[in-house]
């Protein structure tokens, strides 16, 4: 197992509370040794005006699923995980029921890791896009003190 602590998928559900997650109806699934896995359904919230999935929406399942699964492999209390790049190909169009993504690691170093989401139609396990997520690992407080500093040089 690559992960700091035994995580859960019904756990980690409650990090998707108030945010991007919640918003587009995406659901962390499952936990294994050395993947994490989630599904978003493709509906109103994540469509683009033609009726397919929207590539934002498939990129903001990757982000979720990079950035909880390198979260995951570090000590929450001491770090952070920050995205840095992201990119997706899309291979096939959806039009209705849920994409799964199933992330996995390419790159867990102690500053940087790469992530790679392989995306697949539920209904059909016929792949739909790839993605890979290119994350920062940094020390807590990081974030707070540049922000700081940005109001105080105001």
């Amino acid at each position: 197992m690559i992960w700091f602590k035994d995580y859960t998928a019904d756990f980690l559900e409650g990090l998707r509370n108030a945010n991007m997650g919640e918003h587009l109806g995406l659901e962390l699934t499952q936990v294994g040794d050395d993947f994490l896995e989630g599904r978003m359904p493709v509906d109103h919230r994540t469509t683009q005006p033609f009726g397919i999935l929207h590539g934002g929406a498939s990129c903001v399942l990757s982000e979720t699923l990079g950035s909880v699964a390198a979260w995951m492999t570090i000590d929450p209390d001491k770090y952070r995980a920050v995205g840095l790049e992201i990119n997706c190909n899309h291979i096939r169009a959806v039009t209705e029921g849920f994409v799964v993504g199933r992330c996995t690691p390419l790159h867990t170093g102690r500053r940087t890791q790469v992530w790679q989401t392989d995306m697949f139609e539920e209904a059909t396990g016929k792949r739909t896009a790839v993605s890979r997520l290119t994350v920062a690992i940094i020390e807590q407080g990081t974030l707070s003190t540049q922000k700081e500093k940005i109001v105080v040089e105001r």
